[in-house]
Protein backbone atom coordinates (compact mmCIF):
# COMPACT_ATOMS: atom_id res chain seq x y z
CA UNK A 1 0.00 0.00 0.00
CA UNK A 2 1.59 3.17 -1.08
CA UNK A 3 2.17 5.43 2.01
CA UNK A 4 -1.02 8.36 2.00
CA UNK A 5 -3.19 5.93 0.73
CA UNK A 6 -5.85 3.86 2.05
CA UNK A 7 -7.34 0.57 1.02
CA UNK A 8 -10.54 -0.68 1.57
CA UNK A 9 -8.55 -3.59 3.60
CA UNK A 10 -6.72 -0.79 6.52
CA UNK A 11 -10.61 0.89 6.07
CA UNK A 12 -12.00 -1.94 7.38
CA UNK A 13 -9.92 -2.95 9.75
CA UNK A 14 -10.39 -0.03 11.77
CA UNK A 15 -13.78 -1.35 12.58
CA UNK A 16 -16.07 -1.26 9.91
CA UNK A 17 -17.27 -3.31 6.82
CA UNK A 18 -18.52 -0.72 5.08
CA UNK A 19 -16.89 0.40 1.26
CA UNK A 20 -13.90 3.37 1.92
CA UNK A 21 -16.09 6.32 1.68
CA UNK A 22 -15.62 8.39 -1.50
CA UNK A 23 -14.74 11.52 -0.20
CA UNK A 24 -12.24 10.26 2.75
CA UNK A 25 -10.65 8.76 -0.61
CA UNK A 26 -10.50 12.22 -1.89
CA UNK A 27 -9.07 13.86 0.88
CA UNK A 28 -6.65 11.24 1.29
CA UNK A 29 -5.44 11.67 -2.06
CA UNK A 30 -5.61 15.22 -1.66
CA UNK A 31 -3.67 15.37 1.22
CA UNK A 32 -1.04 13.25 -0.57
CA UNK A 33 -0.73 15.72 -3.47
CA UNK A 34 -0.18 18.59 -1.86
CA UNK A 35 2.46 16.83 0.31
CA UNK A 36 4.24 16.31 -3.19
CA UNK A 37 3.20 19.85 -4.32
CA UNK A 38 4.74 21.42 -1.20
CA UNK A 39 8.09 19.03 -1.26
CA UNK A 40 6.59 18.66 2.88
CA UNK A 41 6.29 15.58 4.77
CA UNK A 42 2.91 15.11 6.38
CA UNK A 43 3.14 14.65 10.08
CA UNK A 44 1.20 13.56 13.00
CA UNK A 45 1.19 14.36 16.55
CA UNK A 46 -1.34 15.38 19.32
CA UNK A 47 -4.98 14.17 20.53
CA UNK A 48 -6.63 12.60 17.08
CA UNK A 49 -3.09 12.92 14.92
CA UNK A 50 -3.48 16.47 13.91
CA UNK A 51 -1.17 17.80 11.31
CA UNK A 52 1.75 19.32 12.73
CA UNK A 53 4.79 22.25 11.28
CA UNK A 54 4.70 24.17 8.17
CA UNK A 55 2.49 21.42 6.24
CA UNK A 56 -0.23 21.98 8.73
CA UNK A 57 -0.08 25.85 8.15
CA UNK A 58 -0.89 24.92 4.17
CA UNK A 59 -3.13 22.74 4.92
CA UNK A 60 -5.15 24.25 6.82
CA UNK A 61 -5.56 27.52 4.59
CA UNK A 62 -6.51 24.43 1.96
CA UNK A 63 -9.04 23.20 3.75
CA UNK A 64 -10.74 26.21 5.27
CA UNK A 65 -11.44 28.06 1.64
CA UNK A 66 -12.46 24.41 0.03
CA UNK A 67 -14.78 24.29 3.53
CA UNK A 68 -16.20 27.97 3.08
CA UNK A 69 -16.61 27.57 -0.96
CA UNK A 70 -19.16 24.82 -0.42
CA UNK A 71 -22.60 25.65 -1.07
CA UNK A 72 -24.76 24.06 1.89
CA UNK A 73 -24.42 22.91 5.43
CA UNK A 74 -24.77 19.26 4.63
CA UNK A 75 -21.72 19.36 2.14
CA UNK A 76 -19.94 21.58 4.82
CA UNK A 77 -20.69 18.39 7.68
CA UNK A 78 -19.83 15.76 4.95
CA UNK A 79 -16.30 17.59 4.39
CA UNK A 80 -15.83 18.22 8.21
CA UNK A 81 -16.26 14.89 9.07
CA UNK A 82 -14.58 12.88 5.58
CA UNK A 83 -11.42 15.60 6.79
CA UNK A 84 -11.53 14.41 10.38
CA UNK A 85 -11.16 10.76 9.74
CA UNK A 86 -8.77 10.89 7.39
CA UNK A 87 -6.30 12.70 9.44
CA UNK A 88 -7.09 10.36 12.14
CA UNK A 89 -6.22 7.23 9.99
CA UNK A 90 -3.39 8.81 8.42
CA UNK A 91 -2.22 10.11 12.00
CA UNK A 92 -2.62 6.93 13.51
CA UNK A 93 -0.73 4.01 11.12
CA UNK A 94 1.48 2.08 13.01
CA UNK A 95 0.51 4.15 15.98
CA UNK A 96 -2.71 2.19 16.95
CA UNK A 97 -3.82 -1.18 16.91
CA UNK A 98 -6.61 -1.14 14.05
CA UNK A 99 -8.99 -3.54 16.78
CA UNK A 100 -8.77 -1.65 20.06
CA UNK A 101 -7.29 2.24 19.17
CA UNK A 102 -4.53 1.57 21.70
CA UNK A 103 -1.20 1.99 20.97
CA UNK A 104 0.93 -0.62 20.21
CA UNK A 105 2.49 -1.15 23.20
CA UNK A 106 -0.55 -0.78 25.15
CA UNK A 107 -2.81 -3.11 23.28
CA UNK A 108 -5.26 -4.66 24.98
CA UNK A 109 -6.96 -7.01 22.56
CA UNK A 110 -5.54 -10.51 24.20
CA UNK A 111 -7.57 -9.74 26.88
CA UNK A 112 -11.08 -9.12 25.50
CA UNK A 113 -13.25 -11.87 25.79
CA UNK A 114 -15.64 -12.26 22.25
CA UNK A 115 -19.38 -13.60 22.47
CA UNK A 116 -22.12 -13.65 20.64
CA UNK A 117 -24.85 -11.09 20.91
CA UNK A 118 -28.44 -12.38 20.90
CA UNK A 119 -29.38 -12.04 17.60
CA UNK A 120 -33.09 -10.22 18.53
CA UNK A 121 -30.55 -7.21 19.60
CA UNK A 122 -28.67 -5.14 17.12
CA UNK A 123 -26.40 -2.05 18.64
CA UNK A 124 -25.59 0.84 16.23
CA UNK A 125 -22.92 2.73 16.82
CA UNK A 126 -23.65 6.62 15.89
CA UNK A 127 -20.19 7.91 16.44
CA UNK A 128 -18.67 11.65 16.03
CA UNK A 129 -15.61 11.87 14.08
CA UNK A 130 -13.57 13.43 17.08
CA UNK A 131 -14.53 9.89 18.57
CA UNK A 132 -13.04 8.00 16.15
CA UNK A 133 -9.54 6.23 16.76
CA UNK A 134 -9.86 8.11 20.20
CA UNK A 135 -8.24 5.87 22.85
CA UNK A 136 -10.73 6.15 26.06
CA UNK A 137 -13.67 5.84 23.04
CA UNK A 138 -16.00 3.10 24.76
CA UNK A 139 -17.93 2.24 22.04
CA UNK A 140 -15.05 0.72 20.23
CA UNK A 141 -15.40 -2.26 22.87
CA UNK A 142 -18.77 -3.25 21.12
CA UNK A 143 -17.72 -4.70 18.35
CA UNK A 144 -14.75 -6.31 19.77
CA UNK A 145 -17.06 -8.01 22.13
CA UNK A 146 -19.70 -9.06 19.87
CA UNK A 147 -17.92 -8.40 16.10
CA UNK A 148 -19.22 -5.86 13.50
CA UNK A 149 -22.44 -7.26 12.51
CA UNK A 150 -23.83 -7.29 15.94
CA UNK A 151 -22.37 -3.84 16.83
CA UNK A 152 -22.14 -1.99 13.55
CA UNK A 153 -20.62 1.20 13.70
CA UNK A 154 -21.66 4.47 11.96
CA UNK A 155 -20.20 7.90 11.58
CA UNK A 156 -21.82 10.76 11.73
CA UNK A 157 -21.56 12.99 8.47
CA UNK A 158 -20.37 10.11 6.48
CA UNK A 159 -23.29 9.34 3.74
CA UNK A 160 -22.30 6.14 2.85
CA UNK A 161 -22.18 4.84 6.92
CA UNK A 162 -25.56 6.51 7.33
CA UNK A 163 -27.59 5.18 4.36
CA UNK A 164 -26.61 1.56 5.41
CA UNK A 165 -27.72 2.06 8.70
CA UNK A 166 -31.24 3.82 7.64
CA UNK A 167 -31.87 1.09 5.03
CA UNK A 168 -31.63 -1.36 7.70
CA UNK A 169 -33.72 0.44 9.84
CA UNK A 170 -36.57 1.00 6.73
CA UNK A 171 -36.24 -2.50 6.32
CA UNK A 172 -37.27 -3.27 10.25
CA UNK A 173 -39.82 -0.56 10.90
CA UNK A 174 -40.13 2.20 12.83
CA UNK A 175 -41.32 -0.03 15.80
CA UNK A 176 -38.48 -1.89 15.85
CA UNK A 177 -36.28 0.82 15.99
CA UNK A 178 -34.49 2.54 19.50
CA UNK A 179 -32.47 5.48 20.54
CA UNK A 180 -30.56 5.08 23.80
CA UNK A 181 -30.42 8.88 24.81
CA UNK A 182 -31.93 10.73 27.49
CA UNK A 183 -33.55 13.67 25.30
CA UNK A 184 -35.43 15.79 27.92
CA UNK A 185 -37.98 16.94 25.13
CA UNK A 186 -39.91 13.81 24.53
CA UNK A 187 -41.85 10.98 26.69
CA UNK A 188 -39.18 8.56 27.12
CA UNK A 189 -40.01 5.02 28.41
CA UNK A 190 -38.05 2.84 30.47
CA UNK A 191 -37.33 -0.43 29.00
CA UNK A 192 -40.03 -2.61 31.15
CA UNK A 193 -42.32 0.25 29.46
CA UNK A 194 -40.97 -0.18 26.09
CA UNK A 195 -40.49 -4.05 25.66
CA UNK A 196 -42.45 -5.71 29.13
CA UNK A 197 -45.54 -6.00 27.48
CA UNK A 198 -44.05 -7.98 24.63
CA UNK A 199 -45.71 -11.78 24.91
CA UNK A 200 -42.85 -14.46 26.24
CA UNK A 201 -41.27 -16.80 23.11
CA UNK A 202 -42.01 -20.04 22.95
CA UNK A 203 -39.52 -22.32 24.39
CA UNK A 204 -39.34 -24.45 21.54
CA UNK A 205 -38.33 -20.96 19.28
CA UNK A 206 -34.32 -21.23 19.51
CA UNK A 207 -32.08 -17.55 19.56
CA UNK A 208 -30.53 -18.93 16.27
CA UNK A 209 -33.41 -19.52 14.72
CA UNK A 210 -34.85 -15.75 15.34
CA UNK A 211 -36.52 -14.30 12.16
CA UNK A 212 -34.65 -11.28 10.99
CA UNK A 213 -37.78 -8.89 11.26
CA UNK A 214 -37.85 -9.20 15.23
CA UNK A 215 -34.60 -8.07 15.91
CA UNK A 216 -34.93 -4.73 18.00
CA UNK A 217 -32.21 -1.92 16.78
CA UNK A 218 -30.29 0.30 19.34
CA UNK A 219 -28.57 3.52 18.42
CA UNK A 220 -25.96 4.65 21.11
CA UNK A 221 -25.02 8.16 20.36
CA UNK A 222 -21.12 7.92 20.83
CA UNK A 223 -19.78 11.00 21.18
CA UNK A 224 -19.10 13.74 23.87
CA UNK A 225 -22.06 14.84 25.28
CA UNK A 226 -22.36 18.66 23.62
CA UNK A 227 -21.67 16.97 20.17
CA UNK A 228 -24.52 14.37 21.13
CA UNK A 229 -27.24 17.35 20.84
CA UNK A 230 -26.31 17.73 17.40
CA UNK A 231 -26.36 14.18 16.69
CA UNK A 232 -29.51 13.40 18.00
CA UNK A 233 -31.24 16.31 15.47
CA UNK A 234 -29.82 15.08 12.29
CA UNK A 235 -31.61 11.21 14.12
CA UNK A 236 -34.51 12.52 14.32
CA UNK A 237 -34.72 14.79 11.31
CA UNK A 238 -33.98 11.82 8.89
CA UNK A 239 -36.63 9.50 11.09
CA UNK A 240 -39.48 12.41 10.22
CA UNK A 241 -38.15 12.60 6.52
CA UNK A 242 -38.56 8.49 6.23
CA UNK A 243 -41.54 8.16 9.05
CA UNK A 244 -43.66 10.94 9.04
CA UNK A 245 -43.91 13.32 11.85
CA UNK A 246 -43.84 11.26 15.20
CA UNK A 247 -40.35 11.36 16.96
CA UNK A 248 -37.80 8.27 17.17
CA UNK A 249 -38.41 6.39 19.97
CA UNK A 250 -35.76 6.90 22.82
CA UNK A 251 -35.33 4.74 25.99
CA UNK A 252 -33.82 5.14 29.36
CA UNK A 253 -31.87 3.29 31.35
CA UNK A 254 -31.77 3.40 35.40
CA UNK A 255 -29.03 5.54 36.48
CA UNK A 256 -25.52 3.46 37.11
CA UNK A 257 -22.05 4.82 37.23
CA UNK A 258 -19.51 2.81 34.59
CA UNK A 259 -15.73 2.32 35.36
CA UNK A 260 -14.80 4.47 32.72
CA UNK A 261 -16.15 7.94 35.14
CA UNK A 262 -12.56 7.41 36.61
CA UNK A 263 -10.96 8.89 33.57
CA UNK A 264 -13.76 10.12 31.76
CA UNK A 265 -16.53 11.66 33.90
CA UNK A 266 -19.41 12.10 32.66
CA UNK A 267 -21.78 15.53 33.49
CA UNK A 268 -24.83 13.82 35.82
CA UNK A 269 -25.27 10.52 36.99
CA UNK A 270 -27.85 9.54 34.25
CA UNK A 271 -25.38 9.64 31.59
CA UNK A 272 -22.64 7.15 31.41
CA UNK A 273 -20.10 5.74 28.85
CA UNK A 274 -21.26 4.08 25.62
CA UNK A 275 -20.43 0.62 26.58
CA UNK A 276 -22.06 0.70 29.66
CA UNK A 277 -25.07 1.86 28.25
CA UNK A 278 -25.35 -1.35 26.15
CA UNK A 279 -24.59 -3.52 28.75
CA UNK A 280 -27.58 -1.33 31.19
CA UNK A 281 -29.54 -2.22 28.19
CA UNK A 282 -28.85 -5.89 27.93
CA UNK A 283 -28.85 -5.85 31.93
CA UNK A 284 -32.35 -4.64 32.10
CA UNK A 285 -33.92 -6.75 29.52
CA UNK A 286 -32.48 -9.34 30.64
CA UNK A 287 -35.09 -9.16 33.76
CA UNK A 288 -38.38 -9.76 31.60
CA UNK A 289 -39.57 -12.88 31.07
CA UNK A 290 -39.20 -13.07 27.23
CA UNK A 291 -35.25 -12.89 27.59
CA UNK A 292 -34.55 -14.35 30.74
CA UNK A 293 -33.31 -17.27 29.36
CA UNK A 294 -31.16 -16.25 26.39
CA UNK A 295 -28.19 -14.94 28.64
CA UNK A 296 -28.59 -11.51 28.08
CA UNK A 297 -26.81 -11.17 31.83
CA UNK A 298 -23.52 -12.91 30.31
CA UNK A 299 -23.27 -10.71 27.44
CA UNK A 300 -23.63 -7.82 29.77
CA UNK A 301 -21.04 -8.79 31.63
CA UNK A 302 -18.72 -9.63 28.79
CA UNK A 303 -18.73 -5.47 27.91
CA UNK A 304 -18.56 -4.50 31.50
CA UNK A 305 -15.05 -7.07 31.65
CA UNK A 306 -13.90 -5.44 28.55
CA UNK A 307 -14.67 -2.04 29.86
CA UNK A 308 -12.71 -2.91 32.83
CA UNK A 309 -9.33 -4.13 30.81
CA UNK A 310 -10.07 -0.95 28.69
CA UNK A 311 -9.45 1.18 32.50
CA UNK A 312 -6.69 -0.70 33.43
CA UNK A 313 -4.82 -0.05 29.83
CA UNK A 314 -5.29 3.42 30.04
CA UNK A 315 -4.44 3.85 33.60
CA UNK A 316 -1.08 1.83 33.04
CA UNK A 317 -0.25 4.08 30.46
CA UNK A 318 -1.00 7.33 32.24
CA UNK A 319 1.16 5.91 34.91
CA UNK A 320 3.99 4.81 32.71
CA UNK A 321 3.92 8.57 31.45
CA UNK A 322 3.79 9.82 34.83
CA UNK A 323 0.21 11.57 34.29
CA UNK A 324 -2.68 11.53 36.30
CA UNK A 325 -4.87 8.64 36.73
CA UNK A 326 -7.95 11.03 37.46
CA UNK A 327 -9.74 13.80 35.77
CA UNK A 328 -10.84 16.77 37.09
CA UNK A 329 -15.12 16.70 37.26
CA UNK A 330 -16.89 19.17 35.24
CA UNK A 331 -19.12 21.09 37.46
CA UNK A 332 -22.08 22.03 35.10
CA UNK A 333 -25.70 22.90 36.34
CA UNK A 334 -27.85 20.22 34.83
CA UNK A 335 -31.68 21.44 34.57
Amino acid sequence: MAEGFVSLHEWQGWGTTSPLPTMVAQIVQDLKVLEENLDAHMSFGGNGGKLQGNFRIQEDRKHRATYQALGDSEKKLQFYAARQIACRILGSRGYLCQKCWLPMEDCMCSKVTSCSLYPGVRFWLYMHPKDFLRQNNTGKILWQVFGVDAATLCLFGIPEHEEIMWNSFKTAGKSKVWCLYPNKSTVLKSVQNAFGQEPVASDEVAASKLKVDTTQHFILIDGTWSNSAAMFRRLQDKAKSVWGDEDLACVSLNPGASAMHKLRPQPSWDRTCTAAAAAGMLSELQLLPQFSAIGLDKQAEAVEHALTVLLDALTNRRLRMGRSITRKVRHTNIR
